[in-house]
């Protein structure tokens, strides 16, 4: 198993656990339940963790695949960019779930503020997330890429056929 293979498995739990852990919170915050806020913050501290090991398997990813036709180290720089911001994200969403499960399992009155605050920090995740996701689906899938990023010489005929 190589680095391009260890990247394409570990870096959809960072995404993934955003998003679910974003889900649970918000149930967890409408039945006002503290078991279910703290199930959002453990996921949200396992995707932290991931992201650690998806970061750390990128570089040697983009060396694999950066030379490849169709490839190019714009569209790989633009993943690596927002998958960085995704990363400082989900640090800190780790951080403050480690707080907001201390503060919920000793009943502190500041647990309300910081579940709020884990909110607003994990949409910013999902959003980054999804963005992350898609940017780094687009290496590889050319059928998913936009006009802007369309890079290999069978799209660019495409559209000159189109006209």
């Amino acid at each position: 198993m190589n680095d391009a293979h260890l990247h394409m498995v570990v870096n959809h739990f960072p995404i993934i656990g955003i998003i679910l852990g974003f889900i649970v919170l918000v149930g967890g915050i409408v039945l006002k339940n503290k078991t279910i806020q703290n199930t959002a913050y453990f996921l949200f501290i396992i995707g932290a963790i991931a992201t650690l090991a998806s970061m750390a398997t990128g570089e040697g990813a983009e060396e694999m695949v950066e030379e490849l036709p169709g490839i190019g180290h714009e569209i790989i720089h633009e993943h690596e960019e927002i998958a960085e911001k995704l990363a400082l994200v989900l640090y800190a969403l780790g951080l403050v779930s480690i707080v907001g499960w201390y503060l919920n399992v000793k009943e502190n009155t500041k647990a309300k503020w910081v579940t709020i605050a884990a909110l607003v920090v994990s949409i910013a995740g999902v959003l980054l997330g999804k963005a992350t996701g898609t940017s780094g689906g687009e290496i590889r899938h050319t059928e998913i890429r936009n006009e802007g990023n369309t890079a290999s010489p069978t799209s660019v005929e495409k559209h000159d056929d189109e006209d």
